[in-house]
């Protein structure tokens, strides 16, 4: 990893906005927090055309746009004011590996999803100067802050769609992320997060690298070869050029701050702990989307949640990418996306 990933040059353009300092969920407070994000198109006279879109676990602004956005798709800068905005800890927003002392590295403190969508929050109303999204959608941990959007904030939220993530983490999904989390720490060279350069930590991160890919990918994404379409020569080719190329650009206490958020997660929180007194609260028009191979959010626990949100409906895409069809370099998938997207943006 090098400071120049978390760049312009890869990542922008992007601007930052101060939100002052804020208190977080768990005690402490992140001082002068910065959110950096990304607007495409214009806001209309009436301001009600605005797009919020989270990022996801080691994803950017960048990621999204690439991604997700274009003249004729579903988010089109053409029709529509987006916003792109990268979460705390992604590393371009305020993070561990940037933090000045004595609250950088592994005394960065913890941040929930909660922490996120109050800041975005302020970033939206305070800074631009918008009542009410037309739509908030994200995939992933991105799908995590819609749905606390929408809990948090339903006079917010007019449309929502939550794709590929559960409101409340799942005991199997906590574990996965455990791994995730203990793959870069069982890295002797982390040493407690206070690692002097990212790269000695990079066995750790190629571990992590693995865990996520063997899950986030099908079986017939590597057995019936699918990489050969992006160019790699074998599975290991694959493995290292994608998948380990991917994290070992990233700082390791970022990508561990991200992964506690994503395995905290819980928008029953916002109703002492009751998921469906927190989803009935949602009066945004919700599409809830799940891939139907996906190793990280299975469908039938997104299939459960989406029944305890009113008036909502499940719509399912498909991918041999399965979790990781998100990247956006599955045709098919953006194709699928695009129309759930499209017909949602079409209702009132």
């Amino acid at each position: 990893m090098t400071r120049n990933y978390y760049s312009q040059d890869i990542h922008g353009p992007f601007e930052t906005c101060d939100i002052g300092d804020l208190e977080l969920e768990e005690d402490g407070k992140i001082r002068n927090l910065e959110l950096a994000y990304a607007t495409f198109g214009n806001l209309s006279p009436r301001r009600d055309n605005a797009i919020l879109f989270p990022t996801w676990y080691s994803g950017s602004n960048k990621i999204l746009e690439l991604a997700y956005m274009g003249a004729g798709r579903a988010l089109d800068p053409t029709k529509y004011f987006i916003i792109l905005v990268n979460q705390i800890g992604n590393g371009l927003s305020s993070s561990p590996h940037h933090a000045p002392p004595p609250f950088d590295a592994a005394r960065f403190p913890a941040v929930r999803i909660g922490d996120d969508v109050r800041a975005q929050y302020k970033l939206v109303t305070e800074k631009l100067g918008i009542d009410e999204l037309a739509l908030v959608l994200g995939g992933s941990m991105g799908a995590q802050q819609t749905y606390e959007w929408a809990v948090r904030y339903p006079d917010r939220v007019r449309r929502a769609a939550p794709i590929a993530g559960t409101a409340r983490s799942t005991a199997h999904n906590r574990l996965l992320v455990e791994s995730f989390i203990e793959a870069i720490t069982s890295d002797p060279a982390f040493d407690g997060g206070w690692y002097g350069d990212a790269r000695r930590v990079h066995r750790g991160l190629r571990r992590h690298a693995r865990l996520f890919g063997v899950s986030g990918l099908t079986e017939s994404f590597f057995n019936d070869g699918a990489w050969k379409a992006l160019g790699f020569s074998s599975v290991d080719d694959f493995v290292a050029g994608f998948l380990e190329s991917h994290f070992l650009s990233q700082d390791p206490n970022n990508l561990i701050l991200l992964a506690s958020k994503w395995k905290e997660n819980d928008a029953s929180r916002l109703a002492r702990g009751d998921l469906a007194a927190a989803l009935a609260r949602i009066t945004a028009r919700t599409f809830v989307v799940a891939i139907e191979e996906d190793g990280f959010f299975p469908l039938e626990n997104i299939a459960a949640e989406q029944k305890l949100v009113p008036g909502s409906e499940l719509r399912t895409v498909s991918s041999a990418w399965g979790h990781l069809a998100l990247f956006g370099l599955d045709s098919s998938y953006n194709d699928q996306i695009d129309a759930h997207l499209k017909e949602l943006l079409s209702t009132p």
